[in-house]
């Protein structure tokens, strides 16, 4: 069965690889490779000596030249390499034929994904193919689940679910910890799937008469929708993993029917557990819920607390820095300049007005209630590399041509930081724009009166 597999793929990997309007030129001819040193050492392939030594080399060989195609998405000389690779199936080395099939399946779905011309039916056919060429339990799952994904993409929701329903019949025998987690996640995408049937009811369902009948009837449906979700998605996310479209989809349904409970232990459980890896994604959706809860601001300021530990330049680090500026807590509004100062440190934060607005607003404020050692310590570990890499003439007269008002906010803070002798306050303030003509007459008062550069007094 190995070898008609084999045969069956050479000859779709030979269509994919046929030039259509030159047939002369085909990467591939009737007997096979066109590398002639690579075929010459496939068809001398017998069980012994010499020969046999060349066959483990040409399959090196061959693996090598597909992994480089793939690095390079040169997705027909990868066909051409795996036409030859597939020789691999009858390698008299045990250990090397039962690997084969895993090897064989990644590298070729991969080709058929991209190669341009692969469709929906070669795959289905690979697909089908390794799953009866009695391979493992363990690649038996991952085949159906990938295949399963590669029909989701394509839009075949119905394909998918069948199969993995067909997945979920197969008897498995004695299973291993890696097969239980397969097992859990061909579930859980059929509970995926079954989420967004159960999605698109609620859409529907909202453009109904609650006392209609079809209302009652889409919510009977709905709600044993649920419960199939629940059942499929429960099992995968009480493992320790990264499930964050299944945990996403999961709370959602727990909202809608009213279990706020339910939902926050949940979140709760996937931020915290030591168990699971570090995830900002999970204190995201913690966040997110507990703000549609309307929580405390001492427990929003808790969850993002770790997520600036994580991701210190997180778009929410803004909102961060709101709650943290609005605490009673002289501790908290002193971690609120930090975070802005860490959230500009990043390459990518370096146009983001609000975060410059917040940063000149705060550092005022800050200096006027009568805390320069806050500043002085931010600014501590920055002054050999902000000044380059925010402040340079360059940038100044970058960001004046591309955003006057950054500019206005960048120089303001350029000034607090070094003083109006700063090459990038000194080049803003030297414009003509009527519009920010008196902001800039205010912005050089103040920097004249707060800057950190032999200040005077603070009032």
């Amino acid at each position: 069965m190995d070898q008609q597999m084999m045969r069956d793929f050479s000859e779709d990997l030979t269509k994919l690889a046929a030039a259509e309007d030159n047939p002369e030129t085909s990467v591939f001819t009737k007997t096979g490779m066109h590398f002639p040193w690579l075929q010459k050492h496939v068809e001398a392939v017998v069980t012994g000596g010499k020969r046999k030594k060349d066959f483990a080399q040409t399959t090196s060989a061959c693996l090598s030249l597909i992994q480089e195609a793939l690095l390079k998405h040169q997705w027909q000389r990868a066909a051409e390499c795996m036409h030859s690779y597939l020789q691999t199936l009858e390698d008299s080395d045990t250990y090397k034929k039962q690997a084969a099939p895993e090897i064989i399946w990644k590298l070729g779905s991969e080709i058929l994904f991209y190669h341009p011309k692969s469709n929906v039916e070669t795959f289905n056919s690979f697909a089908d193919r390794m799953k009866n060429i009695g391979v493992l339990n363990y690649l038996k799952l991952l085949i159906s689940l990938q295949h399963a994904l590669y029909l989701l993409h394509h839009g075949m929701l119905e394909d998918a679910n069948r199969n993995l329903s067909e997945a979920e019949t197969w008897r498995y025998g004695e299973k291993s910890s890696s097969q239980e987690v397969l097992i859990n996640l061909v579930q859980a995408y059929k509970g995926l799937l079954q989420y967004y049937t159960w999605s698109r009811k609620k859409m529907e369902l909202s453009e109904l008469d609650e006392d209609d009948y079809a209302y009652t009837a889409k919510t009977r449906t709905m709600l044993s929708q649920s419960c199939k979700t629940s059942t499929n998605i429960c099992a995968l996310i009480k493992t320790p993993g990264i499930w964050d479209p299944f945990v996403k989809s999961y709370v959602e349904m727990l909202e809608f029917y009213g279990d706020h409970d339910g939902a926050r232990e949940m979140l709760t459980n996937y931020a915290y557990d030591e168990k699971f890896p570090s995830n900002p994604n999970a204190h995201i959706y913690l966040y997110e819920f507990l703000k549609r809860e309307k929580a405390p601001r001492a427990k929003l300021i808790s969850v993002l607390k770790i997520l600036h530990e994580i991701v210190p330049s997180h778009t929410l680090m803004l909102e961060f820095h709101t709650l943290l500026r609005k605490s009673e807590s002289e501790e908290h509004r002193k971690l609120g300049l930090a975070v802005l100062f860490e959230v500009l440190d990043f390459a990518g934060c370096t146009k983001n007005i609000t975060a410059w607005k917040y940063l000149a607003k705060y550092l005022k404020n800050t200096l006027m209630g009568s805390h320069p050692e806050w500043v002085e310590e931010e600014w501590k570990s920055r002054r050999n590399w902000w000044p380059a890499f925010h402040f340079s003439f360059f940038w100044a007269k970058n960001d004046w041509k591309a955003d006057a008002d950054l500019a206005c906010e960048k120089a303001f803070v350029a000034g607090i930081l070094l003083g109006k002798g700063c090459k990038y306050f000194r080049y803003i303030l030297k414009q003509d724009h009527k519009t920010l003509k008196k902001k800039m007459r205010r912005m050089k008062k103040s920097v004249k009166k707060y800057t950190i550069v032999n200040p005077g007094v603070h009032t």
